[in-house]
């Protein structure tokens, strides 16, 4: 997922370079541990980690390629295990495309932006022509924009989206639900300056597609985001950015839910801006 790093993970989406699709965590928890019952299956999980493999390569390729990195800067204190606690501030009121701008130019506004940037990067939306366009051009700097959306169409082609059970504009078959949710657990800035910031971003997602006849039923996943920003147009824009797997906690004993309840969850519960 990122324009300068290489892609870590060991399996899993995130977007492309970035922009997720996925980061399950161990093949054989793909499907959720004990919590898929039935539907664990030989087919069904060998279905599933193809998809997955799909997708890393999708996002390896996307971002492969030259990118800065935020300078690091040694007198922070960052690396300090320290809490993302509360702040008091309120969450950033403007979006643009949907997405939310208007940071504060600090290190919490960092944080703020590059939790807000990952939903945004590993989102259902991505695998769409037409929206993958706008999300570029918000969450990038201008520089990388042009580079990075080339690399997404050539990563996300109509070949790869028919895996997904998807066509060429990125929706699904119809009485099918494609399901793409990330949320942010918690933010560590490793690097921060005026003008750069570099935040990790450790997160949990939900992927697959929702539908009694689907081969890619819904997953969870856990996965790391690294985002280098750079302070351009009085906002914070990411330069670069990359992805790992976990930390994935075990899995638990969850019932898993009917393709039925997963895509009307997905339709009736939106997501939120996050803030510090």
């Amino acid at each position: 997922m990122s324009l300068g790093d290489e892609h870590e993970t060991s399996g899993g989406y995130g977007g492309t370079g970035q922009t997720r699709t996925r980061l399950p965590g161990r093949d054989d928890d793909l499907h959720g541990g004990t919590r898929r019952g039935g539907r664990s299956s030989s087919r069904s999980l060998v279905t599933v980690v193809g998809v997955v493999v799909l997708l890393i390569a999708a996002i390896a390729f996307a971002n492969r390629g030259g990118g800065g990195s935020s300078s690091t800067d040694d007198s922070d204190d960052s690396p300090k295990a320290a809490a993302t606690a509360p702040s008091g501030e309120k969450p950033v009121g403007a979006k643009a495309a949907g997405i939310p701008s208007g940071f504060a130019h600090d290190r919490q506004g960092a944080e703020s932006a590059a939790a807000n940037y990952a939903v945004a990067l590993v989102s259902a939306d991505i695998l769409k022509p037409a929206r993958r366009t706008e999300i570029v051009q918000q969450v990038f700097i201008t520089d990388k924009q042009a580079v990075l959306e080339e690399r997404f169409n050539k990563a996300y082609t109509k070949e790869f989206l028919s895996k997904l059970g998807l066509d060429e504009n990125g929706n699904p078959a119809a009485g099918n639900t494609y399901v793409s949710r990330t949320v942010p657990i918690g933010t560590k800035v490793t690097s921060h300056s005026d003008t750069s910031a570099t935040v990790e971003v450790w997160c949990s997602g939900v992927f697959g597609t929702a539908g009694e006849k689907s081969t890619n039923p819904v997953s969870s996943d856990w996965f790391t985001m690294t985002l280098q920003l750079r302070w351009a147009d009085d906002d914070w824009k990411v330069d670069s950015f990359s992805q790992k797997d976990g930390p994935a906690p075990v899995p638990g004993d969850d019932k898993a839910s009917t393709a039925e309840e997963m895509a009307k969850a997905v339709q009736e519960y939106g997501g939120f801006t996050y803030a510090r």
